[in-house]
């Protein structure tokens, strides 16, 4: 099939993937004399850090989300195509996608990652994520579609099943959801669900680590840590999840958490793209690369963001899965390839820390500053909201978020309860192991019959 891209005398650069790294070097080789290929999946980019938001009704989705076309309108050199990649050969410098062969003069995985299961097929086939749009409206619809069955119930098991939500992993992304909850449970839920006792909704925290925002400060970990306590989140530390089947979280193979409701947020996975030999996949399936993020063993191709691998003395297990890091190796990247065009040699990646922060709930946010400094509560809250509302991408993205936002603190309400698209589970469907749709990822149906010996409740 023909993707109809322009041929040109310039040097083609495809870029696979517009996350955080993808947007940021198309974006800087505007003025560059090549020509730049975008291939997404999606014909949007998606800012992951407000997922949990999305989730839980605060923001509607196409509040963080901006169309791809639309950012670059006004690039003359940029060219798009939705689709999916089936695989690259190097050899022929070609992408193989759903719409056909893509040539490359150089090539660029930006691919993100994915979520990592551990090899847990039952929180795999189970388990709800929040890695993408999908997800995220998907748990907010079947979140709410649960309170909505707890009414109907009679069957206090039953019922208890349907309210408990379990989160597993004390991240960033896990802090955030258990928060958010932990506020809906007290200020909104109780006006939609009148008839329901929500002081029988229990939110548990669960990290096999022996602190939440294990990255972070002792600071951050102990402000976070006492911020949940006084939300009454259940913060199990030390606790990995060992299994989920049957309405049950396993922490063991005798106690378990009785929840239709469980999120996981515990790892990722760099989404690797096929065709690659399999020496440069590191363990954590990112990609192998040298300090200029080319990847070893290739002259033209280069991975950046989440999935890029690069090992240094500071860094000997690579560069943490963040937002600043894929920004920045997307403009070192740029800037070197800028070079290569001039004739001179490219210039190492060196990382630097602006600091990192987590919101727990209104009021509630920590921050870590290079040089040790260390601040929370109301200022780092505002600290937060700052930082994410400029980073969102489009003018109108920003507004209608800090509108929502402006709503959401003066009411201590959230408009965004709609079950506007029902989430339906679907048998389990294998392809290799794996799960064949993300959308169809499933969750138990609660199945009191089925015997646990000797099994004992925990909560």
């Amino acid at each position: 099939m023909d993707t109809n891209i322009p041929q040109t005398s310039q040097p083609r650069i495809v870029i696979v993937g517009c996350g955080f790294a993808g947007l940021r070097l198309a974006k800087d080789l505007a003025d560059a004399p090549v020509q730049v290929v975008v291939i997404d999946r999606n014909n949007y980019h998606n800012f992951q850090p407000l997922l949990y938001q999305v989730a839980t009704g605060a923001l509607e989705a196409d509040s963080i989300a901006y169309p791809i076309r639309k950012i670059f309108a006004a690039q003359k050199n940029f060219f798009f195509r939705m689709t999916s990649v089936q695989r690259v050969d190097t050899a022929r410098n070609i992408v193989v996608t759903s719409i056909g062969e893509i040539q490359y003069d150089h090539l660029v995985l930006a691919t993100g990652s994915l979520t990592n299961f551990f090899g847990i097929e039952s929180i795999e086939r189970n388990a709800m994520q929040i890695k993408s749009i999908p997800n995220a409206l998907n748990l907010r619809s079947y979140l709410f579609q649960n309170f909505e069955k707890a009414l109907l119930k009679e069957n206090p098991e039953e019922r208890q099943a349907l309210l408990n939500v379990v989160i597993v992993g004390g991240g960033p992304t896990g802090v955030e959801i258990a928060g958010s909850l932990a506020e809906m449970r007290k200020d909104v839920l109780p006006k939609d669900y009148p008839e329901l006792d929500l002081k029988q909704m229990e939110i548990y925290l669960m990290e096999a680590g022996p602190a939440v925002l294990g990255p972070m400060s002792k600071f951050a970990q102990d402000k976070a840590k006492r911020y949940l306590d006084s939300m009454n989140v259940h913060v199990r530390l030390n606790t990995p999840v060992k299994r989920f089947e049957d309405c049950k979280a396993y922490i063991s193979d005798t106690e378990f958490i009785r929840t239709e409701n469980l999120i996981w947020a515990a790892g990722v996975n760099g989404n690797e793209v096929p065709g690659l030999p399999g020496d440069v996949i590191a363990r954590n399936k990112c990609i192998k690369v040298n300090r200029w993020n080319r990847v070893e063993g290739q002259t033209n191709v280069y991975a950046i963001g989440d999935v890029a691998s690069m090992v240094t003395d500071d860094m000997p297990r690579g560069f943490p899965m963040l937002a600043p890091v894929a920004i920045q190796q997307a403009e070192q990247l740029a800037d070197n390839f800028k070079r290569l065009l001039r004739g001179e040699a490219p210039v190492d990646f060196k990382y630097f820390n602006k600091g990192s922060m987590a919101i727990v709930g209104r009021n509630r946010a920590v921050v870590d500053l290079p040089g040790s400094k260390h601040f929370s509560g109301f200022l780092g809250w505002l600290t937060w909201l700052f930082v994410h509302l400029m980073t969102l991408v489009g003018f109108r993205n920003k507004v209608v978020t800090l509108i929502d936002w402006a709503f959401s603190y003066a009411s201590s309400d959230r408009a965004l309860r709609l079950i506007i698209r029902p989430y339906k589970r679907s048998d389990f469907k294998e392809d290799k192991g794996k799960v064949t749709a993300e959308q169809n990822a499933q969750t138990p149906q609660y199945n009191p019959s089925v015997p646990a010996p000797d099994a004992q409740v925990v909560g």
